[in-house]
């Protein structure tokens, strides 16, 4: 799945936000300084005001777009840049309190020295904010993972050419020479060389490999297996030499750039920058309140916890993300201690076959499951907390940090991932959730994993949001039933 750049508005709606907090705060300061040491919003005059400006920042954001190319902008260039945005910002409200004859209820001095206050901070949130993401990048934190598949006399001309922008949002990996190269380097321009005629297919799914770029000359004859069998893995596909009909109807394509390059893109699923912003927006706002429900869980249930089994309340463990990231996933630890070492003891009575994932009725590695109800269940604190889905709420965390999704596929466990085939990949072609398909079509009812794959491929294929909000609705109901938890 990848997203499409329509509109600057949305690839930069961090910097849409920090701007309205800058207002909101040159507002207030004003008011208190010039005005009254009270309550601005109180002043039902200045309260109109204030959504006066918030509503002609946001025309110029959507009309005007101050945002593009920020991120190559020198210094001098975001100041001019900050300040035409501070004009007509201020042109434009006296343009209407002029329509509205209300110029005169309104002191210039108290707009002026707003308009000053909100140009200083703009300025100063936007440098910061921008090193931020200069770090970020550094570190390739939030960039998509880039293989070059290309030939060993176009290597080169293919990095310089990727590199020339300054700030893209991908990293290159690496780089696989097709069958004609030769050569016996392990790095080109500072950067892993793979491949040499190997079968590459495999060894793509198991690294973090968000998108490939195919650098090859116009005559050179691309066997149609390796597209198939990436689109297959869910990963993204660009040809910078020619327009490439796949036999997959459900392939979606796209002209655009890549760092540059003319490009076709071929993936199973390609959505707008606006609607990767507004999941994301979702997923903080659900991660947040996902996180003060976590805290006051924890009040309650942590006690519980360390009293039958003393140790840590929370699990960690390494889980594979979107196209291979790894990351470490959080839960309320409901087995005990020895629960990984002893995993090794039950796969003999692992109900998905292939061992691709692990699931058993009446785990004894849960706390408490030697205690039983009258039908011979455990009904343990660890069994409480599984079927009430309580172990899950600590995930609200990887959820704001980005590591995961309110909405998406459930994420493999790196002797999980390991055992993966290559179309197995494409459920984690999508950002991972807590909750998705297959958590609402059966949970642990479902023991064939390829149905697991298929019910995933299905969701990254058709998402929208109105399918996000029915398994979130659906999600509820299930655990308020208890349905599928083990």
């Amino acid at each position: 799945m990848i997203s499409q750049a329509k509109n600057s508005v949305f690839k930069h709606l961090d910097f849409i936000v920090l701007d309205l907090i800058c207002l909101q705060v040159s507002f207030v300061l004003s008011f208190v300084l010039l005005v009254n040491a009270g309550n601005p919003y109180s002043v039902i005059l200045y309260r109109y005001q204030i959504i006066i400006f918030n509503v002609i920042q946001l025309l110029m954001d959507f009309f005007l777009e101050p945002y593009k190319n920020i991120l190559r902008r020198n210094t001098l260039q975001e100041i001019w840049a900050t300040v035409k945005n501070v004009f007509f910002l201020m042109a434009l409200d006296f343009l209407y309190l002029f329509a509205v004859h209300q110029l005169q209820m309104f002191s210039r001095r108290f707009v002026l020295f707003m308009m000053g206050t909100y140009l200083l901070l703009s300025y100063l949130t936007r440098t910061f904010r921008k090193r931020a993401i200069y770090k970020r990048r550094l570190d390739n934190k939030g960039r998509r993972s880039l293989m070059v598949i290309t030939t060993r006399y176009m290597a080169e001309e293919a990095i310089e050419t990727l590199r020339r922008s300054a700030y893209h949002d991908f990293f290159i990996s690496g780089i696989i020479l097709l069958s004609n190269s030769s050569t016996d380097e392990k790095e080109i321009m500072g950067i892993p060389a793979h491949g040499r005629g190997e079968d590459f297919l495999e060894m793509l799914s198991r690294e973090w490999v968000d998108e490939v770029l195919f650098y090859l000359p116009v005559n050179y004859t691309l066997p149609e297996r390796y597209l198939e069998a990436l689109l297959e893995m869910g990963i993204t596909v660009h040809h910078s030499f020619q327009i490439m009909n796949t036999s997959e109807n459900s392939t979606r394509q796209e002209n655009g750039y890549l760092g540059g390059i003319p490009v076709i893109t071929s993936s199973i699923r390609i959505i707008s920058v606006r609607d990767v912003a507004l999941k994301r927006l979702a997923d903080i706002l659900g991660g947040i309140t996902g996180c003060l429900l976590t805290g006051i869980i924890f009040i309650f249930i942590a006690p519980a916890i360390y009293i039958k089994s003393p140790g840590p309340i929370f699990f960690s463990q390494w889980r594979v993300g979107q196209n291979g990231r790894k990351f470490r996933i959080y839960k309320f630890r409901s087995m005990y201690m020895d629960a990984e070492e002893r995993k090794k003891e039950y796969m003999e009575q692992n109900k998905i076959q292939d061992g691709l994932m692990f699931k058993m009725d009446d785990d004894p590695r849960i706390i408490g499951s030697e205690k039983k109800d009258k039908n011979g269940k455990p009904r343990g604190i660890g069994n409480f907390i599984r079927n009430t889905s309580l172990d899950e709420f600590p995930q609200f965390w990887n959820v704001l940090k980005g590591d995961m999704s309110l909405v998406g596929t459930r994420p493999p466990t790196l002797d999980e991932w390991e055992k993966y085939d290559l179309h197995h990949r494409i459920r984690m072609s999508a950002k991972p959730g807590i909750t998705g398909m297959w958590q609402v079509s059966g949970r642990s009812k479902i023991t064939d994993f390829e149905e697991v794959v298929r019910l995933d491929e299905w969701y990254i294929r058709n998402w929208s949001w109105e399918l996000d909000a029915r398994i979130l609705f659906k999600t509820v109901g299930v655990v308020l039933r208890h349905e599928g938890a083990e």
